[in-house]
């Protein structure tokens, strides 16, 4: 039996009065398993940001659980929380959410400075991720002066600074031009097959979807399809081709899928 590294059982969230509730997520259930890649897809107010939040705990669910190795993430105290948040997930917004007042090494560094970590594993881990990420060139630069790759780049180190068990990744290319957006790809990809970095992606983006090992697609709060790359003979362009039938069956509303 496989271990798995997060859990997520019957989740729901419901919003608006009990006369007339919206279901955002109604009783979605799901594993995602160590070093695995795995792409959330569906349209616009399907419940995929939603469900990434309930697992950041950016938002509490209305029913469910959420399970990290094992730990119910709702039985948290305000401890076990800070150091979930701060260590034990990394999350990589899609406007980047850096801070205008800091440079880019201060930003990246600044999850393990607040967890206390020594200057000298801090500076290791930097190096490493700035090396990997190739923005030695901005780390003494604001992020007003940097591209928009650029400044996802140093985001995506940020995540990883605090080597956490999961990243949790909202629309990472939603706000970069295509080029950029193939590029940090790559990278968190590399992470991923090199380190065996576990990742989970909410994403409308196929290009993007189409480095994910598996895809759940999200429609109505509700899974509606999986779908799993067959990495020993599928290209990714045919995954992308895959995804794009799926994505367009999801369009007109229809489950009967391949």
């Amino acid at each position: 039996m496989e271990n798995k590294l997060l859990e997520v059982i019957e989740l729901q969230k419901v919003y608006g009065k009990k006369e007339s509730p919206t279901n955002a997520l109604d009783g979605i259930s799901f594993d995602v398993l160590p070093g695995e890649f795995l792409g959330i897809m569906g349209p616009s107010g399907s419940g995929k940001t939603t469900l990434l939040n309930c697992i950041a705990t950016i938002i509490k669910p209305t029913a469910g659980q959420v399970l990290l190795s094992g730990e119910n993430i709702s039985a948290f105290n305000s401890k076990d929380l800070a150091q979930y948040r701060g260590s034990r997930i990394g999350y990589l917004f899609q406007d980047f959410e850096l801070l205008d007042n800091l440079t880019g090494k201060e930003n990246i560094i600044l999850p393990i400075s607040i967890h206390g970590i020594n200057s000298q594993e801090a500076d290791k881990r930097l190096n490493e991720l700035s090396e990997y990420f190739e923005i030695t060139n901005v780390l003494q630069k604001f992020p007003s002066q940097m591209s928009g790759g650029q400044k996802q780049r140093v985001a995506a180190a940020r995540c990883l600074i605090a080597n956490p068990d999961i990243i949790l990744a909202d629309e990472p290319t939603g706000a970069l031009d295509t080029r950029s957006a193939r590029t940090l790809m790559e990278k968190l990809k590399g992470m991923n097959q090199k380190d065996e970095r576990t990742v989970l992606m909410v994403t409308h983006d196929a290009n993007a979807a189409s480095f994910c090992s598996r895809i759940l697609f999200i429609q109505d709060g509700i899974i509606f399809h999986e779908l799993r790359r067959q990495t020993n003979d599928e290209s990714q362009d045919e995954f992308y081709d895959r995804i794009l039938q799926v994505m367009a069956q999801l369009g007109g509303g229809s489950a009967n899928v391949l």
